[in-house]
Parts: C-alpha cells; structure tokens; sequence
C-alpha cells in the first residue's frame, strides 16, 4: 500500500471558491481522509458573460479569499505554490485573467492552472463518483456558475450555461417574469440537445451523479438542513419531480424569500433557480428519472489527475 501524503487543493469557480486539504495516496493521488474542507462564495465570475473581463469588486473578493486559504495552508505546513490550484468557466472568458492570477501568486502564492472544459469534466467526473459506484455505469452533472459538464466513461462535455451565466444573461427581474422563465428554459434546452445522441449510447439505467453547489444546496433545503451537513447529502437521491417541485416554488419566491429556506446559502439565493432550472431540464431532456447528490467533485479530481504546480 502505497503511504499517504497531505496536498491541498483549489477549485475557484464562478460562484464559489473552494479548498480541500486531504490525506492522498502518495502514489495515486486519491483522497483517503478529508483533513478540511472550505468553500466561500465570491462570484468571480459577475459580469463576465457579458463583459468578458473579471470585475475589481469581484477579484477584490477573491483575492481575500485566498489570502484567507494561503494562511490555512500554511497553518498545515503546506507551500501555497505546491497547492493544485485550478479556475475554470470564468477564467476561460476573460481576457484580463492571467493578470489577476499573476497578482494571486504575488499576494497569496497560488500557482493557477486554467483548466479547458473537457479538463473540468475530466477531473470532475474522476472527484465526483461517489464510493461503491459502478464507473462504467455511473454519469455525473456538474452544473457551476458559468459553464454545466455532463460526462461519463465513453465521453461528455463542458457547455457554457451555468447558474451565474443564465442568471445575468435572462432572469432579471425578482421575483422572475414568465417570459424570462420561459427564454432560460428554452436556452437550456437547446444546449441539452447536444448531449441526445451521447445519451442514446448510454445504458437507461445509468447512476447518475450531481455535483456541486447547486445541487448539494437543493439537497440541503430537500432534506431542511439548518447547516451543512456532507454526510447525510452524499448518496440522497432527488426524482425529477421533486426538481420540478422546487423549480416551480423558486420561480414566484424572490431572492430574499429564498434566503430564508433551509439549507439556501445566502448569497446563492439570487443564482439558485437558473441552476435549479439547468439540472431539472437535464433531466427531462436526458430522461433521468433520479440523480445521487454528491458533495465531492473537482477538487477531489485534480489531485489525481493533475500534478502539482
């Protein structure tokens, strides 16, 4: 057996920024035991779908982000620069990114790999499976804040719809009109149909497997968690009836009304029904009767199959 080895990992997203600090397999990089896990919201990616540049106030939040888990890293005896750190959706769009991860590794010592879609879906899927799952028969969803990886053994793909992205781009008003309910339904539609002819190949009854925030978030307000709780979402099985159910109560509430459900992080609130509504069409289009909510995904991924800066 090969001995364990204590890394670190970053997942910077659109929306949230995440770090898992873990016990590895030295040899294969798999996570043996979680040591800490941090997540943090600091929508990066506002404004980017639009302006394909990172906003001030969002590289200001981030940046004091991860001075936060520069210290943490520290604090295990861990060089930030030795930490697999990767972004993703927001980083691909905007052309002043490589400026703000110079500034990143001057100020907090991370060294940032920006990862292409088919890498993130990669990694996701490797991170995200939940143990005793069948690989060959298991699919997982990874829906972010600007960009949705479907993907299984024989393939799958990153697409530009995520819950930050669609939420800028047609759910403006609060609570949403019907109109811009109807424009972001049909904008994932036509993203999913992409996907058909990849589905048809695949076994009807697949495992499938979502992960991230939007799903470990409707989970939460499924099972009325008052606060996070990892095991008890990991393995929870949510139909497509019960995502119907949920999409049609956050389309009339507004965001301050879903900052008061259960298990709802507050700045998610104002994302949550595009993200919602992107995994609720998935499994309509896809014909996914049921998904397995997982709390692992990316960060888990990238420590084995990415080396360290």
């Amino acid at each position: 057996m090969s001995p364990n080895s204590l890394r670190a990992s970053i997942d910077l997203g659109t929306n949230t920024c995440l770090l898992l600090v873990a016990e590895c397999d030295a040899a294969t990089g798999k996570v043996n035991r979680v040591v800490s896990d941090h997540s943090t919201v600091v929508r990066l990616g506002q404004g980017v779908d639009r302006a394909r540049a990172l906003q001030p106030e969002a590289m200001a939040r981030t940046l004091e982000c991860l001075k936060l888990y520069s210290d943490i890293v520290h604090a295990q005896g861990l060089d930030p620069a030795q930490v697999v750190a990767v972004a993703t959706s927001q980083a691909r769009d905007a052309t002043n990114g490589q400026t703000f991860f110079e500034q990143v590794r001057e100020q907090a010592g991370f060294r940032f790999q920006v990862l292409s879609g088919d890498q993130e879906a990669q990694a996701s899927f490797r991170g995200g499976l939940l143990p005793g799952l069948n690989v060959e028969r298991s699919a997982l969803i990874d829906i972010g804040g600007g960009s949705t990886e479907i993907i299984a053994t024989s393939g799958g793909r990153s697409v530009d719809m995520g819950s930050v992205r669609f939420t800028e781009r047609f759910l403006k008003h609060d609570p949403v009109t019907d109109q811009e309910f109807w424009d972001c339904e049909q904008a994932i539609d036509d993203e999913l149909q992409g996907f058909s002819a990849w589905r048809a190949t695949l076994p009807v009854e697949m495992q499938w497997v979502a992960v991230a925030g939007t799903a470990t978030t409707l989970g939460a307000w499924h099972l009325g968690l008052k606060t996070f709780d990892g095991p008890r979402l990991d393995g929870l099985e949510l139909t497509r009836g019960d995502l119907h159910r949920m999409v049609e109560e956050l389309k009339w509430r507004t965001s301050s009304e879903r900052r008061s459900l259960p298990g709802v992080e507050p700045m998610r609130a104002d994302v949550l029904l595009a993200g919602a509504m992107i995994l609720w069409r998935t499994m309509e289009v896809l014909s996914i009767p049921r998904i397995y909510i997982s709390t692992r995904g990316l960060r888990f991924g990238v420590l084995e199959v990415l080396k360290q800066s």
